[in-house]
């Protein structure tokens, strides 16, 4: 490495975030980008393991090679280091963002508390390359004349589409939505990743032959049939979208929503959109002046916290049907596996009242609409505990409690029952295609990203659409150059 020793000269630094009081008026990404030097000081941390668990399989799903980048981040070679960057990972401006990070964690120097900042280092790359223009169009030198569509533009569909395309194979993306992006871009609020970041990757995408059809809902606009027979395969990357079923009374209670179509609605609010869509929920929801409770405590409630409080929320309470973890890990049983800590997101910093081991037993109201929730403290079985009920009030209540795979509707209830799918021990309904064939028990169909495995990390999906990528094209060519 180019300095040996700045692991121990140097202390991690990562971006620092605009105050809370100043981040929640906007929809704005906030965090505050550090300067070419200081995140070559943090990436001359990275202390050449014998052994690096930040890429994987523990630490980076798509194997990121995160030492070589580091180095090179170090010498000043940007170019070489988003072209290294590029060769594991198609959208590193992505998971620079939103990613959690497992890398950090399996970071050798985490067993002091002190891993490498990774993701910021990441990230700074991506944003460097677009400053120097090295992100261009990569079309490929020649055309397979085999022609694939991909269902879905997530992570998973975009990577497989950007791989597809450069193989040679005209490629044709059909996404239900009037963008591309899927959920990135209808889930995850622009404070957490701005959407010019996607249009700059399907900008490049289009000088690289794919096209895109949106406002096509395959199953209902076109047939799976129709695309089998127009395309020599057919890739579904529909994502996890069905709410896993909280089974929390509420009678119809005005005032109690799943998450998703909230944080979609203020997307398309943020992006220009009508705010309502045919695929979601069609009444306005808005958190302005309302006491609102967030039921989940995963990334969808946090944020589902961050965007009420942008909204104007009087208060946020979230709850956690889990116990309260411990403040930090015993490194030398967890590690380099991601650890179950204290963590706390952006957004709950923001102000979110974080109520955890509770129970939330029914939602209440008075004449259709909702006035509190009904909770209870629970015991190591997270069973409710008689005597410990409590109401918090409620003028807004988000269910945020997981999906539990692909919509039923649709494309699914187009396949039919020569589609083969299965259940995980989660509730996810999964095509049965393992991960390294991605091949459906249909022919021609393939499926990759969250539709397969179950919701997941985004960093995840790009991998999946990646690999199959790299199995759609060995199949049609007999042979692959394509990574998996």
């Amino acid at each position: 490495m180019g300095k040996v020793t700045g692991f121990l000269e140097i202390d991690r630094q990562t971006h620092k975030y605009q105050p809370a009081s100043d981040r929640i008026r906007h929809f704005r990404e906030f965090t505050l980008p550090m300067s070419d030097e200081e995140v070559g000081k943090q990436a001359a941390r990275c202390m050449d393991c014998g052994i690096p668990y930040c890429h994987g399989p523990t630490g980076c799903p798509v194997h990121n090679q995160i030492p070589d980048w580091n180095d090179l981040v170090y010498q000043g070679d940007w170019e070489t280091a988003i072209r290294n960057l590029h060769s594991t990972n198609n959208f590193p401006e992505f998971t620079g963002r939103i990613c959690p990070a497992p890398c950090e964690e399996a970071c050798t120097l985490n067993l002091e508390d002190t891993p490498v900042a990774i993701k910021t280092v990441e990230q700074a790359i991506a944003d460097k390359a677009y400053k120097l223009g090295l992100i261009k169009p990569q079309p490929a030198t020649h055309q397979t004349g085999r022609r694939v569509a991909v269902i879905g533009s997530g992570p998973a569909g975009l990577a497989a589409a950007q791989q597809l395309g450069r193989a040679g194979h005209a490629v044709d993306v059909y996404e239900r939505e009037s963008r591309p992006g899927g959920l990135m871009r209808y889930g995850i609020p622009d404070f957490k990743m701005e959407k010019h970041w996607i249009d700059k990757r399907v900008e490049q995408m289009r000088g690289e032959g794919v096209t895109f059809h949106c406002g096509v809902n395959v199953g209902v606009d076109r047939t799976l049939a129709e695309l089998k027979a127009e395309y020599d395969a057919v890739l579904f990357c529909g994502g996890s979208e069905t709410p896993r079923n909280s089974g929390i009374p509420h009678d119809g209670l005005t005032g109690v929503y799943d998450a998703m179509p909230y944080l979609v609605q203020q997307n398309r609010r943020v992006g220009g959109e009508t705010v309502q869509s045919s695929g979601w929920q069609a009444e306005e929801i808005w958190a302005g002046g309302k006491h609102v409770v967030v039921v989940g405590g995963g990334d969808t409630a946090s944020d589902c916290v961050g965007t009420a409080f942008r909204q104007g929320a009087v208060k946020v309470t979230q709850l956690d049907i889990r116990p309260q973890p411990p403040q930090t890990e015993d490194k030398l049983t967890v590690w380099p596996y991601w650890a179950t800590k204290m963590r706390t997101s952006s957004s709950q910093a923001e102000g979110a009242v974080r109520e955890f081991q509770i129970a939330t037993l029914e939602f209440i109201g008075e004449d259709g609409v909702l006035t509190g929730v009904k909770c209870a403290e629970v015991d190591a079985a997270r069973k409710p505990i008689a005597g410990t009920e409590f109401v918090i009030k409620a003028d807004l209540a988000f269910i945020a409690i997981g999906f539990a795979g692909p919509l039923a509707t649709g494309f699914l209830a187009d396949a039919g029952e020569g589609l083969a799918t299965r259940a995980d021990r989660r509730g996810n309904v999964s095509i049965t295609a393992d991960d390294e064939h991605y091949l459906t028990s249909l022919d021609k169909l393939y499926v990759a990203g969250d539709a397969r495995r179950g919701q997941s990390l985004v960093v995840w999906a790009i991998r999946e659409g990646r690999q199959a990528a790299r199995a759609i094209d060995y199949d049609l060519m007999g042979a692959t150059t394509l990574p998996r």
